[in-house]
């Protein structure tokens, strides 16, 4: 029994040593998976960085100056920079600006809420005082309230005055009518 013993501490202490064939393999594995990641990490971090960005959309762009405004609508015309991944641009877009009855500015998008062709104010005969869409028919009141064939009312500019001057900052779902 001490024979069967001292047999089975000697298997406890024996070590299991690897093999140049298992060094290579752990070595080879790891300086490769170094190096995938070497190369895949910046391609990662490329591919996700701009949604890491933070986006202007909060910012105001100076647009045309108080006093210039009536209350029949007016276009006008300004540029945004714009920055969509990694290709940066100036994109011109427009607004109809004009006063409420109470003498308050608010601006409207001359998108059509159709299928986004453009609007114009009074350039039918039919449809007096109210924008129209030239491609469907679809016509809107001074308020942007959808009348016919459209959807949903005109969206409006998020407007803010200051030092004489009028500011819009990004388009938001028409505030000024209900369905």
């Amino acid at each position: 029994m001490q024979d069967a013993h001292q047999h089975s501490s000697e298997q406890s202490i024996k070590r299991r040593e690897m093999s140049r064939r298992q060094f290579l393999s752990y070595t080879l594995g790891g300086t490769g998976a170094f190096m995938a990641a070497g190369i895949t990490i910046p391609m990662i971090r490329f591919a996700v960085d701009p949604m890491l960005q933070a986006s202007g959309e909060g910012s105001f762009v100076k647009v045309v100056e108080e006093s210039q405004i009536t209350t029949e609508p007016k276009s006008f015309k300004f540029q945004v920079h714009q920055v969509d991944g990694w290709y940066e641009s100036d994109v011109e877009l427009e607004a109809w600006i004009m006063r409420d009855d109470q003498g308050k500015i608010y601006a409207l998008s001359p998108i059509c809420k159709h299928l986004g062709c453009t609007v114009n104010w009074n350039s039918d005969a039919r449809y007096p005082n109210q924008f129209f869409c030239p491609c469907h028919e679809a016509h809107y009141t001074k308020e942007g309230k959808n009348l016919a064939v459209a959807p949903s009312p005109l969206d409006e500019y998020i407007t803010k005055i200051e030092n004489g001057f009028v500011y819009l900052g990004k388009v938001q779902p028409n505030q000024r009518v209900t369905k």
